[in-house]
C-alpha cells in the first residue's frame, strides 16, 4: 500500500539559510552566500553580493562585489558605489523624498548611485515601471530571448513574457472554460492572458509560480482531463508527462518536482487503494486522560497567480461560506461530532467577498514522533470532474472515482470575458462540501481511514446579483461499515420472525380449541394473520429498541472510538422497521379492542327471597302471597364497577407521558440523541448542536418509556395496589360481598368465572348484619369463599362444552332480543317482560350449572399444566364435561385494558416515536400520544358500556 504522509513545514521554520519550496511544500537550502527572501519562498544574495544567475528564485548564483563598489543594485544583479550609505540588505539608501537612481537615463549602470528622480525612457535593459516612477530592469525573458525589451517576431509574446520559438514547446492552449451545468463554454480573459505564458514558463524555466498558476487554471476548469484537449488540464498533463525525469516529491508518485499535486493518477481501482489500504497513523479517544478528539486540518493556500499565501487551519470557518459563531464553526472539527450547516447566500455578497479565488491543498496534521509534526494529504472527490473516458465521480463505486487534490470555494475569475476589470458572466461556487471520516472496521483503538473531502460546484449565470442567491452547505460526517450490523439485524429478524410464525400457529391452535371449531376456514386464516401481525410487531419492536439502545450505549459511552453512528442514509431500514412495527401493532391493538367489545358477560345473582309478601293480582281483585323480591341494586352496582375497571391500566398514562417529556426536554436526555460523542445532558446555548440521529432519538425515548413504565408497574404492584387501592382484587371481593358471580365468555367455548357467592347466604341485608358477617369472616368463623369447599379460589378460566354453549345461546337469543318471540316466553308479553324472564332464566340456568344441577352439562375443577400456562392454551377438549381451571391470578383481566398493558405500552411507544421521527418534536409527540390514549379510552368505555348493557340486561341509564 502506498503511503501519502508528508512532514509539516512552514516558511517560518526554514530559517535564514533555507527557503520554502512551494512545489514541495517543504524547506530547501539556499546556495552559497545566499539567504531567504522576505517572502520566504525564494533565495536572494547576501549583502555585498550580486546575482549572476537566477532561475525563478530557487536557483541563484551570487558573486562578491569589489571593495570600491560594496553596494548592490535594487534588482540584485550589479554592484555599485553608494555615497550615502547602505541599508541592512546591502542596497544603496537615499534620504527622504529622494528616489534612488542606479542607471543613467539610457539604462547604463552608474558607477555611483544618484539620489534623483528617474526620467529616462530610452530603450535599454531597463524601462519605466508600470507607475512610471522609476527605471527598472526589463523582464528577464525579453533580455534572454531578444537582448532588448522588445519581443519581436517570430518570438512569442504572451502574458507579459517573451519566449523563443523552438521545438518542444507545449502546444497552443485553448483559453476556454466549460460550465457544464449551464451548457455554455466561455473564452476566459484570465486564461487568454495567462494560460500560454504559465505553460511556457513552467515548461522552459520550471518557474514555480507559473506552474502553480497553470495548476490553478486546471482546477478552475474542473480537472477536465482529455487526451485530445489542449485546455489548462491538457497543458498541465503534457508538462507532467514530459518532466518525469526531474523526479518526484516526498516519494509520492503523483507529485512531480516544480508542479503542484493535482491528481492521484487514473489507474482503475486506485481510489480504493488511497482511501482504504492505509490507516491514518493516529488514534482518537472520547474520554479519559488521553482524550484526543481534535481533527487538525490544515490547508496550503495559493492565489490564482500561483503565489503561496500561507498555511491555514480550518478552524474558524475557512471552508464554511455560511456565517456562524466561532464556537460552532470550530465544532466541525471535533472528532465524532457530525456537523451540518447550510444557508442561502446572495450572489452580490459572494462577488464582494470572493472577488479573487483562493486555492487549497488540504492536509490532516498529526504527530509523527520525535516531536515532528507530519501531514497526511486529504484526497478530493470533485463531483463536477469532467472526465468521460474512464471515471465518473458519482455513485458508490469507489473504483469509478478519480481523486484530485486542489479545490477552491468560489471562482469569480475564469468566468470573465474580454476584460478582467468587468464583472464575471458566470461564477462557480462550491455549493456542497462534505468531509467524510470513516472508521476502520473492527477497530478498538479509534483508527480511521484517510478522510475524504467531497466537493460539488454550482454554476451561476450572473443576471441580477442583488436578487440571485445560492444554497450552500458544509458538512463533516462520520461513518463506518454497517454491513455487519445489517447482517446481524437480518439474522435476528429472520430467526425471531420464524419463531413468531410458530408462536402465532400455537395461538391459532389455542383459539380454535377455545372456539370449539375443528375446521380450517377463512376465519382461521384471518385470525392467524392477526396473531402474526401482533407477534411480528413485537419482533420489529425488539429489534429496533435493541438497535437504538445499542448505538446509544456503545457510541456515547465508548472511550476508544470503536463504533460510529449510521449515516442518515443508512437509517432508512431502521425507520422502515419502526413503521412496520407501528402498523402491525396498531392492527393488533384494533383487533384487541374489537375482541374486548364483543365478549359475552352475565352477572349471576345468588340472592334468594327472604320470606313472602302480600301482593294484589292485577285484574282479579284478590290478594295473594308471593316471594319477596330480590334487590337489583347489587347487580347495578357490580355492573358499574365492571364498567369502571374496563380501561384501568397498570400504569398512569398521563404521568407516563409527562415524565417522559420531563426527562427529555427539562432534564436534557434529548441531548443524548445528538450526533456527537458528548454524553452530557446539558449544552450551552452558544455551543454547536449537532444534527439529530433518528436511531438515537428512538433509543433515548424508547428507553425512557420502558424504564418509567417498569418503575410505575413496580410502584403500583408493590406499594399502591398493596397499601392504597387494587381495583381488580377489590372487584373480586365486592362480588363476594354482593353475592354476585361473573360469568364471561371471551371465546365461543372459553372464558372466565368469578365466584362471588356469599358465604353468609344473603347480601341483601342491613348495615348491622353486613358488619356482623364481615366480622365473622375476618375471625374465620364461617366457610371460605372458594367455589370448592375449604378453598379460597374465586377466579377460574373455564372451558365449556358445546352442549353448554348451545344451551347458553338458546337462552341468550331472547336476552339480546335478536329474534322473534322466544319459545319459552309468552308471545303476548311485551319486550320488557320477555327480557326480564330471559334474564331470570339465564340467571337460574347459570346458577344451577355452577351448583352441578345439570348432570348432562356438568363440569370439573382442575389445575392447568405448566406447559398449558406457558403456551396459553388447553390440551384437553371439554367434550362431556366443562372444565374449570384454577386461576392463580386474575386472568379475567385479559378482557380488560389491565391485562394487556404490554400491548398498550408498546403501541404508545411506537405512536410516540413515529410522530417524533416525522416531526422531530418530542413535545408534539407527547401531546398527540396523550390525545390518542384518551380517544381510544373513550371509544373503549362507550362501546364497552353498550356491550355490557346489551349482554347483561342492565339498563344503560344506570351505568354511570
Amino acid at each position: 500500500a502506498r503511503g501519502f504522509s508528508v512532514p509539516l513545514q512552514r516558511p517560518a521554520d526554514c530559517g535564514a539559510d533555507r527557503y520554502f519550496d512551494t512545489s514541495r511544500l517543504a524547506c530547501a537550502p539556499c546556495g552559497a552566500h545566499q539567504r531567504q527572501s522576505a517572502g520566504g519562498s525564494s533565495c536572494v544574495c547576501e549583502p555585498g553580493y550580486r546575482m549572476v544567475f537566477s532561475n525563478g528564485g530557487f536557483s541563484v548564483t551570487c558573486e562578491k562585489c569589489p571593495e570600491n563598489m560594496s553596494g548592490v543594485t535594487q534588482d540584485g544583479w550589479n554592484c555599485i558605489t553608494c555615497p550615502k550609505g547602505l541599508t541592512s540588505k546591502g542596497n544603496c539608501k537615499c534620504p527622504n523624498n529622494e528616489i534612488l537612481v542606479e542607471r543613467s537615463i539610457d539604462g547604463v549602470l552608474l558607477n555611483e548611485a544618484l539620489c534623483i528622480h528617474c526620467n529616462g525612457s530610452e530603450h535599454s535593459f531597463s524601462a519605466s515601471d508600470a507607475s512610471g516612477s522609476r527605471c527598472v530592469r526589463c523582464e528577464k525573458t525579453f533580455i534572454q530571448v531578444n537582448k532588448s525589451c522588445d519581443c519581436n517576431s517570430p518570438n512569442v509574446l504572451t502574458g507579459g513574457l517573451c519566449f523563443l520559438v523552438r521545438e518542444g514547446l507545449p502546444p497552443r492552449g485553448v483559453a476556454a472554460v466549460r460550465f457544464a451545468q449551464l451548457g455554455i463554454t466561455l473564452t476566459s480573459a484570465w486564461f487568454l492572458k495567462n494560460l500560454q505564458s504559465s505553460a511556457f514558463a513552467c515548461w522552459l524555466y520550471s518557474n514555480l509560480t507559473a506552474c502553480q498558476a497553470l495548476g490553478n487554471m486546471c482546477v478552475m476548469n474542473m480537472n477536465s482531463l482529455s487526451s485530445s484537449s489542449t485546455d489548462a488540464c491538457g497543458l498541465f498533463q503534457y508538462i507532467f508527462v514530459s518532466t518525469a525525469r526531474v523526479g518526484i516529491i516526498h516519494s509520492i508518485p503523483y507529485w512531480r518536482h516544480n508542479l503542484p499535486w493535482l491528481y492521484y493518477g487514473d489507474q482503475p481501482g486506485l481510489a480504493s487503494q488511497v482511501l482504504e489500504k492505509n490507516h491514518f497513523p493516529t488514534t482518537f479517544t472520547f474520554k479519559g486522560t488521553d482524550k484526543d478528539v481534535k481533527l487538525k486540518f490544515i490547508a496550503a493556500s495559493f492565489d490564482a497567480a500561483g503565489n503561496f499565501l500561507k498555511w491555514q487551519s480550518l478552524t474558524g470557518g475557512i471552508l464554511q461560506l455560511c456565517p456562524d459563531t466561532q464556537t460552532k464553526l470550530n465544532a466541525a472539527y471535533i472528532f465524532g461530532t457530525t456537523y451540518q450547516q447550510s444557508c442561502k447566500i446572495s450572489v452580490s455578497k459572494i462577488l464582494l467577498d470572493f472577488a479573487n479565488p483562493i486555492f487549497y491543498d488540504l492536509f490532516l496534521e498529526y504527530n509523527g514522533g520525535n516531536r515532528q509534526q507530519h501531514l497526511w494529504a486529504v484526497p478530493v472527490l470533485n463531483l463536477n470532474l469532467q472526465y468521460n473516458e474512464k471515471f465518473v465521480n458519482q455513485g458508490s463505486n469507489v473504483n469509478n472515482w478519480l481523486l484530485t487534490r486542489r479545490f477552491f470555494l468560489v471562482d469569480a475569475l475564469s468566468g470573465k470575458e474580454n476584460d478582467l476589470g468587468k464583472p464575471p458572466r458566470v461564477i462557480r461556487i462550491a455549493s456542497k462540501i462534505t468531509i467524510s471520516i470513516r472508521l476502520v472496521s473492527h477497530t478498538q483503538r479509534g483508527t480511521i481511514y484517510p478522510p475524504l473531502i467531497t466537493v460539488a460546484y454550482t454554476d451561476v449565470l450572473i443576471q441580477n446579483p442583488e436578487t440571485q442567491s445560492v444554497m450552500v452547505s458544509f458538512a463533516v460526517s462520520y461513518e463506518m461499515n454497517q454491513s455487519e450490523a445489517q447482517i446481524q439485524t437480518d439474522i435476528a429478524l429472520g430467526v425471531l420472525g420464524g419463531l413468531a410464525v410458530l408462536w402465532s400457529l400455537l395461538k391459532t391452535a389455542g383459539w380454535k380449541r377455545r372456539t370449539g371449531s375443528s375446521i380450517i376456514d377463512l376465519q382461521t386464516v384471518l385470525k392467524f394473520l392477526l396473531f402474526y401481525a401482533g407477534d411480528l410487531a413485537n419482533v420489529f419492536f425488539i429489534i429496533t429498541v435493541g438497535t437504538g439502545i445499542y448505538w446509544l450505549v456503545f457510541f456515547k459511552a465508548q472511550q476508544f472510538v470503536s463504533v460510529l453512528l449510521p449515516l442518515p442514509s443508512q437509517e432508512e431500514d431502521f425507520v422502515i422497521y419502526i413503521a412496520c412495527a407501528f402498523s402491525l401493532k396498531a392492527l393488533q391493538f384494533l383487533h384487541l379492542l374489537v375482541s374486548q367489545l364483543a365478549i359475552d358477560i352475565f352477572f349471576i345473582d345468588w340472592e334468594r327471597p327472604k320470606g313472602k309478601v302480600l301482593k294484589a293480582v292485577e285484574g282479579e281483585g284478590v290478594i295473594k302471597s308471593a316471594a319477596a323480591p330480590v334487590s337489583i341494586w347489587r347487580t347495578y352496582f357490580i355492573a358499574n364497577e365492571w364498567n369502571e375497571i374496563q380501561t384501568v391500566r397498570k400504569i398512569n398514562p398521563l404521568f407516563q407521558v409527562l415524565a417522559v417529556l420531563f426527562f427529555l426536554e427539562v432534564v436534557g436526555f434529548s441531548n443524548l440523541a445528538l450526533m456527537d460523542a458528548s454524553s452530557s445532558l446539558t449544552r450551552s446555548s452558544e455551543s454547536y448542536l449537532a444534527p439529530w440521529s433518528r436511531i438515537l432519538r428512538f433509543g433515548v425515548s424508547a428507553a425512557l418509556w420502558i424504564a418509567i413504565a417498569i418503575l410505575q408497574v413496580i410502584f403500583f404492584a408493590v406499594i399502591y395496589e398493596r397499601f392504597v387501592e387494587d381495583k381488580i382484587s377489590q372487584f373480586v371481593d365486592l362480588c363476594c360481598v354482593s353475592n354476585i358471580s361473573v360469568f364471561l365468555l371471551s371465546h365461543n367455548c372459553f372464558g372466565h368465572y368469578i365466584h362471588g357467592r356469599s358465604v353468609h347466604g344473603h347480601a341483601d341485608t342491613n348495615m348491622e348484619e353486613m358488619n356482623m358477617n364481615l366480622k365473622r369472616e375476618a375471625e374465620n368463623l364461617c366457610s371460605q369463599r372458594g367455589l370448592l369447599p375449604n378453598t379460597d379460589g374465586q377466579t377460574f378460566q373455564i372451558s365449556i362444552s358445546r352442549k353448554m354453549r348451545l344451551h347458553y345461546d338458546w337462552i341468550h337469543e331472547t336476552l339480546t332480543r335478536k329474534r322473534g318471540p322466544a319459545r319459552l316466553l309468552d308471545s303476548s308479553a311485551n319486550n320488557f317482560e320477555q327480557s326480564t324472564r330471559a334474564y331470570n332464566a339465564m340467571n337460574k340456568f347459570l346458577s344451577s350449572f355452577i351448583d352441578h344441577v345439570h348432570k348432562e352439562m356438568d363440569y370439573v375443577v382442575k389445575d392447568k399444566l405448566l406447559l398449558e400456562r406457558i403456551l396459553g392454551m388447553e390440551f384437553m377438549e371439554p367434550i362431556e364435561k366443562s372444565i374449570f381451571y384454577n386461576d392463580e391470578g386474575h386472568s379475567f383481566s385479559d378482557v380488560l385494558y389491565y391485562g394487556n398493558e404490554t400491548t398498550l405500552l408498546i403501541f404508545d411507544i411506537l405512536f410516540f416515536s413515529v410522530v417524533d421521527l416525522a416531526s422531530q418534536s418530542f413535545v408534539l409527540a407527547a401531546i398527540l400520544t396523550y390525545l390518542q390514549q384518551e380517544v381510544f379510552r373513550f371509544i373503549r368505555n362507550t362501546l364497552g358500556q353498550k356491550n355490557l348493557a346489551s349482554k347483561t340486561l342492565v339498563d344503560q341509564r344506570f351505568l354511570i
